[in-house]
C-alpha cells in the first residue's frame, strides 16, 4: 500500500469517527433539552386524577410504558377545571388518593400538560408524563355517593372556598362543614 493510500484511509477513518462523535453529541444535546425538571416548585398547577384506563406494556417482564386516558380536575389560578386526557408514560399512572393532587405545568397551554408523578416505593423520586388534554372551563368533576359527576365550575369553586380547599397554595385537605 502506498503512502498516499494509507493517508487517504486514515483521513476517512478520522472523518468517520468525527461524524459519529458529532451525531452522539447532537443526540445527547437533544435529550438534555427534552428532559423535564423533577423539582416540584417548577410545577405551579395541581392535578387531581379521578380515574384512568391504562394498558401497560412490558419488556423482559419489566413494565416499559403505560398508555391510556382519564379524567381529572386541574387547579389553575385558583379555579377548578375538568380535564379529559390521554397519556403515554414510562411508568404506570395512579389515580389520586382522596384529595391528593400532583404538580403540573403547561407544555402547550390548553393542549399538553406535563405532570410530575411520584415513583411509588421510592420516596423523593419522580417521573414526568405528558398529558394531551381537553380542558372544560365551565365545569369541574366531583364524586357523590360513589359516582363521578360534573358540576358548574362556579359551584365547585364555592365549595372550595367554604371548605378552605386550595391545593395550589398548600391547602390540600378540605375542612369539614360548619
Amino acid at each position: 500500500m502506498t503512502t498516499i493510500a494509507i493517508q487517504s484511509l486514515l483521513k476517512r477513518r478520522i472523518a468517520r469517527k468525527i461524524g459519529v462523535a458529532v451525531v452522539a453529541m447532537a443526540l445527547l444535546g437533544a435529550s438534555a433539552v427534552q428532559a423535564e425538571s423533577k423539582n416540584p416548585s417548577d410545577y405551579p398547577l395541581r392535578l387531581h386524577i379521578f380515574g384512568r384506563n391504562e394498558t401497560t406494556f412490558f419488556h423482559n417482564r419489566q413494565a416499559d410504558e403505560a398508555k391510556g386516558d382519564g379524567r381529572a380536575n386541574l387547579y389553575e389560578g385558583g379555579e377548578p377545571k375538568a380535564v379529559d386526557f390521554n397519556f403515554d408514560c414510562d411508568h404506570k399512572l395512579r389515580a389520586s388518593f382522596g384529595y391528593e393532587t400532583y404538580p403540573a405545568k403547561w407544555k402547550k397551554p390548553g393542549r399538553e400538560l406535563v405532570v410530575l408523578m411520584p415513583v411509588f416505593g421510592q420516596a423523593g423520586s419522580f417521573f414526568t408524563c405528558t398529558f394531551h388534554t381537553d380542558v372544560k372551563t365551565d365545569y369541574a368533576y366531583g364524586i357523590k355517593d360513589g359516582s363521578m359527576r360534573s358540576e358548574p365550575a362556579t359551584q365547585f369553586k364555592a365549595w372550595m372556598v367554604k371548605h378552605n380547599y386550595d391545593p395550589e397554595h398548600g391547602k390540600n385537605m378540605p375542612t369539614t362543614e360548619q
